[in-house]
């Protein structure tokens, strides 16, 4: 079922987001060739110039970020050997248990405070492995970390890992989905942090704005490898370029305007902070906000034209992205106050209930009509 319609502000993830005129033209314009017989040439030039942009010798389109890190994994990790992650990483939480289903990998995990992984953690868990000891053979970080709301991996963090790793003779998988928000964030380029992993996966969906696809960047040597993995978990694409297409016109357009998602995540954490509540500092563009009663928080928002969602019962999230301007996350903002209230998320755990909430929704809801004519 779609929520949106033309007034509605959609916060629930920065993939909610529609090709503009200039992407579906170049999608529409796309040259394209099968890409199974590696002949599609949109598809190679999105390769080679995401593979440039990060220092990498070789990438792989995917269709998504699932699939390019679990191939990623496979590739690095055998089965009945060990990857070593952050308890709350991605690739564990959201990929349907991938890692253990599909390439027999054992996870061993580290509570990373803030999702950030450091060489000082992974010294007292890694293991070496012997004949009777399963060694750890690889270490996934996640960049940013998005169920700690978004947090930037720190590039001389991501340095002791791979100097510690690189000692013990342990590869580094960078799951980068959102690194284009930690480029932005931090000032740190493309190659830099393409330096401190062996592979690296990268979304065109999440900041970018593209409708579909990952690109996996990993050595030359393991591409071969890579593109038989892809095939045999259904990721074999024939015309891929035209939505190839997206992604590099996203590259070109739509990267460093992604520092204005920050911008807008901080007028409504400071919003939202100003009005009594709890609200983590966002580091990117995902905002998380204490709210006991989440749920409910989520569907009232919804019945006004908002939409975000609740991680866990206690928690709100809202993502920042190109298709909602400042103008709607300040009427988001003024929407989720009334609601969160009313929910009894505020710091004065005042409920409000009954008629009164009833009385304040619906003249919210003239506010809104009305303003909605004058624009």
């Amino acid at each position: 079922m779609n929520h949106r319609n033309a007034t509605t502000v959609d916060l629930r993830s920065d993939t909610v987001t529609r090709p503009g005129p200039g992407m579906r033209a170049a999608m529409a314009a796309a040259e394209v060739g099968d890409d199974l017989f590696g002949e599609d040439p949109t598809v190679r030039a999105l390769e080679e110039r995401t593979a440039a942009l990060f220092g990498f010798s070789a990438a792989l389109f995917t269709p998504s970020g699932v699939m390019a890190n679990q191939i990623a994994l496979q590739l690095l990790v055998g089965p009945g050997e060990e990857l070593v992650c952050d308890a709350e990483a991605h690739v564990l939480a959201h990929e349907e248990g991938s890692p253990a289903r599909y390439g027999g990998i054992q996870t061993r995990t580290v509570a990373a405070p803030r999702g950030v992984i450091t060489a000082e953690l992974l010294a007292g868990v890694v293991r070496r492995g012997n004949a009777y000891t399963l060694g750890s053979r690889a270490v996934e970080v996640e960049q940013t970390h998005t169920r700690a709301g978004g947090t930037v991996q720190p590039l001389a963090a991501l340095r002791e890992v791979r100097e510690l790793t690189a000692g013990l003779g342990l590869a580094v998988h960078m799951d980068g989905a959102r690194i284009w928000n930690a480029m932005a964030a931090s000032g740190t380029s493309a190659a830099q942090y393409g330096s401190t992993a062996d592979s690296l996966a990268v979304c065109l969906s999440k900041g970018l704005g593209a409708p579909v696809g990952s690109v996996l960047l990993l050595s030359e040597e393991n591409l071969a490898r890579a593109r038989k993995l892809r095939h045999g978990m259904g990721g074999g694409m024939r015309q891929s370029g035209i939505l190839a297409a997206a992604g590099l016109y996203a590259l070109t357009h739509h990267v460093e305007r992604v520092a204005e998602d920050h911008d807008h995540a901080r007028l409504l954490a400071r919003g939202l902070r100003d009005s009594g509540f709890s609200v983590r500092p966002p580091e990117t563009n995902i905002v998380l906000v204490e709210a006991p009663g989440a749920g409910e928080a989520v569907a009232r928002a919804a019945e006004e034209g908002v939409l975000v969602t609740a991680p866990d019962p206690g928690t709100v999230r809202l993502v920042t992205h190109l298709d909602a301007g400042e103008k709607q996350c300040r009427r988001a903002l003024e929407v989720l106050i009334a609601v969160l209230t009313e929910t009894g998320a505020g710091a004065s755990g005042l409920r409000a209930r009954g008629p009164a909430a009833h009385e304040r929704r619906d003249a919210r809801r003239t506010r809104t009509q009305e303003s909605e004519v004058a624009a």
